[in-house]
């Protein structure tokens, strides 16, 4: 099911990201897609094949990786730095978004902390305090480049891991409330920002200046009404909707095909994250077990976060809608980490294999008639 619900929506997201550029590049987009889904499918295939406890001893190397990936970004001559944030390292025309390596280092560094150190989660110290450093070196230098969707994203998915790995409510608040409180303080210090806040709250009002982007999508969402206009035929992607191939890909969607396939594509997205709480749940161990919730959360969250903003019910925020969105970080990341989903669902299975088969050769000792002494 998990394999079935990836596979559609990355089929969608190619006919999808070829309709909605054809205009102003051709299939130029399209093919380098396909070419970050071919790297993409292989790094799923290995991370499947691979047994995922092997991540344990990679956890620290990997998260101190992210960490100077981070730090490089912010530097002129390797960072790139495109519509006033720095989020990329270049070679050539090749661009990477050090950001999303980032999500998966942090969450498979948790993952390990939350298993060796399973006991003492409930405590302020091993709970909080010494989590809270790592995860807050992250976000500060993912906060700085500025990038406050991928902030807000990772802080949420650090946050629930760190619940089902036994921090008590009472300990998660204070810090939450602190981010939120420091949160409001950038935006309120950020006048881009603010306004879009002020255009959410009222989108009619604001619909040719910092809101033009939003309305666009909710007149595409609108237009295509049930069924879509079809496959080819949507006319805000030609220069009404900007980014309409990355972040806003899901109003061509609905503008084209209609409000059924969008649901399709939502329920492809619950399916995910169906299967990814089934994995999670019956992983063999802890660690694949916080790995696992946390791979689902940020999917699912990503998701919602995207169709929240494309459907203005959310602020605007620039987070690609995962396996459809163009964008090679991304895909490459996503599919990497549904590798690793089926490498814990592999892992659980053969557990389980070999439970039965141990019950199994017991229960037919058992039955073999014993030998006089």
């Amino acid at each position: 099911m998990l394999v079935f619900c990836v596979a559609a929506l990355l089929a969608l997201g190619m006919v999808m990201l070829y309709s909605s550029s054809m205009a102003q590049a051709g299939a130029r987009y399209l093919l380098m897609q396909l070419v970050w889904c071919a790297i993409g499918l292989g790094l799923c295939l290995a991370a499947t094949l691979i047994d995922y406890r092997w991540l344990k001893k990679l956890a620290w190397p990997l998260f101190g990786l992210a960490v100077v990936l981070l730090v490089a970004v912010l530097v002129p001559p390797i960072g790139l730095k495109v519509n006033g944030a720095r989020r990329w390292l270049h070679a050539g025309n090749v661009r990477f978004q050090a950001s999303e390596f980032a999500k998966l280092s942090l969450i498979i560094a948790l993952a390990w902390y939350g298993e060796h150190f399973q006991r003492q989660m409930p405590t302020w110290k091993r709970g909080i305090v010494i989590p809270g450093l790592f995860i807050g070196l992250i976000l500060a230098l993912i906060f700085v480049e500025p990038d406050r969707g991928t902030t807000i994203l990772l802080g949420s998915v650090s946050a629930v891991m760190l619940v089902i790995a036994g921090v008590r409510w009472m300990y998660i608040v204070p810090p939450v409330v602190l981010a939120l409180a420091g949160l409001g303080v950038s935006l309120a210090r950020d006048p881009m920002r603010a306004r879009r806040i002020f255009s959410w709250l009222d989108l009619q009002a604001h619909k040719s200046g910092v809101g033009y982007q939003a309305y666009q999508a909710m007149i595409a969402l609108g237009v295509g009404g049930w069924t879509g206009l079809g496959l080819g035929n949507g006319r805000q992607k030609m220069g009404f909707v900007p980014e309409n191939h990355t972040d806003f890909i899901f109003s061509i969607i609905g503008e084209e095909l209609g409000l059924v396939t969008t649901l399709l594509v939502v329920l492809g997205f619950v399916g995910v994250i169906v299967c990814g709480i089934y994995i999670a749940l019956n992983a063999r161990d802890t660690f694949g077990m916080l790995l696992g919730s946390g791979i689902t959360f940020l999917i699912g969250l990503q998701a919602f976060i995207n169709i929240g903003v494309v459907t203005s019910a959310l602020p605007n925020k620039g987070l690609p809608l995962p396996f459809i969105s163009y964008g090679g970080s991304n895909l490459l990341m996503m599919l990497t980490a549904v590798g690793i989903l089926l490498s814990i669902a592999r892992q659980a299975k053969g557990a389980e294999t070999q439970i039965a088969a141990a019950q199994d050769a017991d229960e037919i000792r058992s039955r073999k008639p014993q030998k006089p002494e």
